[in-house]
Order: structure tokens, then C-alpha cells, then sequence
């Protein structure tokens, strides 16, 4: 069975879990109704699982080429990207004055689940793209949001974002690509960039790409970045693709997965670009898109533990073998199999439940009255880097428990399983490894004080306090676990800021583990019927196998830096 996309899943979270009637109440999300919601995830469920999907192993065994300096996609995409464009999915969330459907953040995300699912290294394009709307839209000129807006939000063009070069990596302020200006206004653009996604291909008319530069008067470190929009193909006066701009593809890497997204080494040779924002402000207007970009590579995560978990899940139902406990003739009766279904269920609904939170949080920043705008804002921060990060360490850890599952078929790339494993591993690298995601959480996100976290774990301790019935048990764990991580949360922000950061990979995965269990617990309570038997049979998995590990991964993000330093580097290699 092909993957099918999980809507019913996504209505209940969104409907149940998150609260997206919130989103309907106010005035800029009025129109985002059950009923609008329903229909989005309908139609885009059926472009990913009848579209998408399909041609995912093109992409997998037929990857980008570059061939005589163009870029050739794999096998389809151009078809299946066309219709993306055209159904308006680009621009879901983007401003109607520019052609957009002004629809909030978090039905975005869930529509990015189902693509990320279907296709992974499609679905990076349209999300490229989304990113820099976001960012232009917040920073660029009226003239430049004229010109580009329209054509990003159509798909007629595509948005990239130039961060990395070869001796910077995640040291972004190390960048060398510099900018002089031009006589009429604009920069000419020279340096190398690499790991550009969707750098250049033949699925839309022109690549606009965003680009991080340094100007000759500017300060050494990201204080001296500016942000450049440079072209493919410069505009002409009618607004459509001109003469091609100075810059080339010099070759594509080599990748271990996600072999359909044409991932390039690009060259600027003074080309022409125009700046986004102001001069110096290059990282202030990034960072927009890089946020935006650190939610959806969270759900890429979501998205391929989704996939895999339906692939094992198919497996198991059908593979013959041994006898089991409870009378199946197939391996799902085995305890083993179900411990690793169970697992993979549990952790593919709670980054669901994450990854929407932080989506809903950014939209009722935007939409939410002046007064709790502002605390909003605060806990869609608070909330990102554990969506990113929980949702590639989650996406990850299903796509090897698929492996598993298959047993030594899981090995043979024919099953399909391998490649979900191969796709979704670069994602815990993307847009800031999850150890930089982990430092973000114990380092900015505690800067305010703890006040972003002590409103998250009152809304858990709510949860864990509403609890009743058969439910209650599972509420006192919750209210427990929140104990814990409330006295981590007091020792981080009285610890140095290395012991933080030694602690801090621990400390974001238990916040993970706290907010599913409130999650899952929100849902049980919530659901009727054979939903509610089944939502809250995951739910005493989670709490008898999954959140007993919140209280040891609190006591080791309190174990400070002393003993990651206990050898030498002499001695590590001894």
C-alpha cells in the first residue's frame, strides 16, 4: 500500500491537541474554520499521496544532474512541482496582496507533513520558496516585494538561501563572499557558497537566490553580513527573466540521501544583486527565513517518520513468520514488532503535536491582540528548536526502527525502507545541527529569565492536573516530570554557559517528553468512542516506556561540562 496521508490524524491534533479554533477567533485567521481546514488537508492530501508520492523513488535512483551547466531534475518532479504551483500550495500562507492565500503558518506545516512524507527532496523546493516570501515580505523594499512576491508566490520562480561556505560551515560570521556597489543601486555579488538546495534546476523559470555577503567597509563577525537578492535570471523591464546573471553552478554534491533535490556548490562572479534590508542588517533578515526554515525542517523529520512507520506498519501485517503470543500469522503479533510500532506511533504524534504548537503559537503572535501578542511570540520561540530538533531525532529514529522492522529486507533498497533513513538523516544537520539547536534552547531561549518556559510547564501541569479517571495515573507522572524540569530550568539558568550547552541536548529532549506526554494525555482525554480506547492505550505506552527517561535526562543536563572533559584530546584518541 502506498503512503496515504494521515488527514484524520491531523484534524484531531489540530482540532483537539493545539486548539486551531484559536485561529478562527481572530480577525487576520478568521476565514482558517474547521471547514477550511478540513478541505486543505483533503486536497493536499490527495496531491501528496496521488502525486507526489509516486515518483519518490525517481528521485531516489535517477538523481539531479548537471549536465553542460544546467541542472536536470529526476524523473517528474517538474510535472509534479507544476502542480504544486498551480494549486496555489506555494503560496498557502503567504500575503494575498501578492497572490498568496493568507492562510495561517500552522496549516501550512501540516500540508508540509504530507509533502515531506510523500516526497522529501520534492517537497524541499516549495518550502525554499516559502521561507523567502516569509523573509521578503518582513524586509525588503515595496519596489523589490513588487517585482519578486508575485513570481514566488505563483511558483513561477523559486527562493533559495546562500548561508554556508567551505571554511565557515555553522560559523556563519566567517564568511567571506563580498559585495561592492554599483553605480545604479545594486551590489555585484563574488564568492562561493555551497550546500545550496534547490541552487538551480528546470522546474520553474527563474532561481532567485537570498545571499549573505559582506560589504568592503563592513566589521569582521555577522555584524558586518548584509542580505542580497541575486537572480538567475535578472528582471527585465516587463518583470520576467532578462539576461542571465553572473553566477554558475560549479557542480552538485554527492549526497547520502535525498539524491531528487539538486544540492549545489554555486559561484558568484560579480553578480547583481539587491540588498534586502539594511546594510549590516544581513543576519536580522536571515534569520527570518532561517526560523521559518528550522520549524520546516522539523517537519521534514515529522514527515518521514510518518512514511516509515506506514511502511513497517504494512510490513508487519503482511510478513509470515514464527509463532506468536496472541495467535497472528504475521510478525506484527510478535512483542518485539509491536514494542517497535509502538515506539515509532508514540514519537511520530507527539513531534506531530510539537511541530503544529509551534506553528500555532507564530500564527496567534501575528494575529493574537497587542497584549498577548508578545507572549505568544515567546512561546512559538521557545518551542522552535525543540520541534526542530525533536522532529529530525524522531524522524530518524522510526525511519532505523522501520529498517528494523523489515528484518533483512529492510537492508535491500527495493522495500523502500532504506531510503527513508537515507532522506531524513541531513536533516538533523539542516539550518543548525540539533546540538546548535540545543544551545539555542539553554542559551537565547532562557535569556528572558525562564519566563517562556514557566508558561509552558503551567500549561502542562493544567493537563497533568485535569487528568481523571483512568487518566489520572498518567496525570500525576506528568505533573512529576514537570517537577524535574522545572528544577533543570532553575540550574541551567544559574549554570555557566558551558555547563548549559554540556547539558543541553539532554535538557531538549526532555522538554520533548514533557510536552508529549501532555499532548498525548490532552488527546486520550479529548477523544470518544474506539478513538478514545486507542488514544489512550498510546498514551500508557508513552508513560510506561517512553517518560520514565525525562527524570535521568534531567539529572544529565545537570551533570555540568566537567566530565565531557575528564580526557584529554590525546587521550580520547589513545
Amino acid at each position: 500500500m502506498p503512503y496515504q496521508a494521515p488527514i484524520r490524524d491531523l484534524a484531531f491534533c489540530l482540532d483537539h491537541v493545539v486548539g486551531a479554533d484559536q485561529l478562527a477567533a481572530t480577525e487576520r485567521f478568521a476565514e482558517a474554520t474547521a471547514e477550511t481546514r478540513s478541505a486543505i488537508l483533503d486536497e493536499a492530501g490527495k496531491l501528496a499521496s496521488g502525486v507526489l508520492a509516486p515518483i519518490n523513488r525517481n528521485g531516489d535512483l535517477h538523481p539531479a544532474k548537471l549536465e553542460n551547466g544546467v541542472v536536470r531534475t529526476s524523473p517528474g518532479f517538474a510535472d509534479a512541482y507544476r502542480q504544486i504551483a498551480e494549486g496555489g500550495w506555494v503560496g498557502i500562507a503567504a500575503d494575498p496582496e501578492h497572490g498568496g492565500m493568507g492562510l495561517p503558518l500552522t496549516l501550512a506545516t501540516a500540508m508540509g507533513e504530507m509533502f515531506a512524507s510523500a516526497n522529501l527532496a520534492l517537497s524541499l523546493c516549495p518550502l525554499l520558496s516559502q521561507g523567502q516570501i516569509e523573509a521578503l515580505e518582513a524586509h525588503a523594499s515595496p519596489e523589490m516585494q513588487a517585482l519578486y512576491l508575485p513570481k514566488l508566490t505563483s511558483g513561477e520562480w523559486t527562493g533559495t538561501m546562500n548561508l554556508t561556505e567551505p571554511q565557515a560551515g555553522s560559523d556563519v560570521g566567517a564568511a567571506t563572499t563580498k559585495a561592492e556597489r554599483n553605480d545604479d543601486g545594486s551590489y555585484a555579488i563574488t564568492g562561493q557558497k555551497i550546500y545550496i538546495s534547490w541552487g538551480d534546476h528546470d522546474v520553474a523559470e527563474n532561481v532567485c537566490h537570498l545571499v549573505l555577503a559582506r560589504l568592503p567597509d563592513a566589521p569582521a563577525g555577522t555584524r558586518g553580513l548584509s542580505l542580497f537578492l541575486v537572480p538567475k535570471y535578472i528582471p527585465d523591464a516587463d518583470g520576467n527573466p532578462g539576461e542571465a546573471n553572473a553566477l554558475r553552478v560549479v557542480s552538485l554534491e554527492h549526497k547520502m540521501g535525498i539524491h531528487g533535490s539538486p544540492t549545489a556548490v554555486m559561484s558568484y562572479e560579480g553578480a547583481k544583486g539587491w540588498v534586502v534590508g539594511p546594510e549590516g542588517g544581513g543576519i536580522a533578515c536571515m534569520f527570518t527565513m532561517m526560523n521559518n526554515a528550522r520549524l520546516g525542517v522539523g517537519v521534514e523529520g515529522l514527515g518521514i517518520a510518518e512514511a516509515a512507520y506506514q511502511k513497517a506498519l504494512e510490513y508487519a501485517v503482511d510478513r509470515v513468520q514464527g509463532r506468536t503470543a496472541d495467535g497472528s500469522k504475521t510478525i506484527i503479533g510478535h512483542a518485539d514488532v509491536r514494542r517497535m510500532l509502538m515506539r515509532m506511533k508514540a514519537l511520530t504524534e507527539v513531534a506531530r503535536a510539537i511541530c503544529l504548537d509551534t506553528a500555532l503559537s507564530l500564527d496567534m503572535a501575528k494575529a493574537a491582540p497587542k497584549a498577548d501578542a508578545k507572549a505568544w511570540f515567546a512561546r512559538g520561540a521557545f518551542l522552535t528548536p525543540i520541534a526542530k530538533a525533536f522532529g529530525t531525532d524522531a524522524g530518524m529514529e522510526v525511519a532505523e526502527l522501520g529498517i528494523q522492522v523489515h528484518g533483512g529486507m529492510g537492508f535491500i533498497e527495493e522495500t523502500g525502507a532504506a531510503q527513508f533513513y537515507r532522506d531524513v538523516r541531513v536533516t538533523a544537520i539542516y539550518e543548525g545541527t540539533n546540538g546548535v539547536q540545543a544551545a539555542d534552547l539553554v542559551g537565547r531561549k532562557l535569556a528572558d529569565g525562564g519566563t517562556a518556559a514557566d508558561g509552558l510547564l503551567r500549561e502542562i501541569r493544567d493537563v497533568a492536573h485535569a487528568a481523571a479517571g483512568d487518566l489520572a495515573e498518567m496525570g500525576g507522572q506528568l505533573a512529576v516530570g514537570a517537577d524535574a524540569l522545572e528544577a533543570a530550568t532553575q540550574w541551567m539558568l544559574a549554570a555557566e554557559p558551558n555547563d548549559r550547552n554540556a547539558g543541553s541536548v539532554d535538557y531538549l529532549r526532555a522538554w520533548a517528553l514533557a510536552l508529549g506526554g501532555s499532548y498525548l494525555l490532552k488527546g486520550a482525554a479529548a477523544a470518544t468512542g474506539a478513538d478514545a480506547d486507542r488514544r489512550t492505550a498510546l498514551a500508557r505506552y508513552f508513560f510506561g516506556r517512553e517518560f520514565p527517561a525525562l527524570d535521568a535526562l534531567c539529572e544529565a543536563a545537570m551533570d555540568g561540562a566537567a566530565p565531557l572533559y575528564a580526557l584529554s584530546a590525546e587521550e580520547l584518541a589513545s
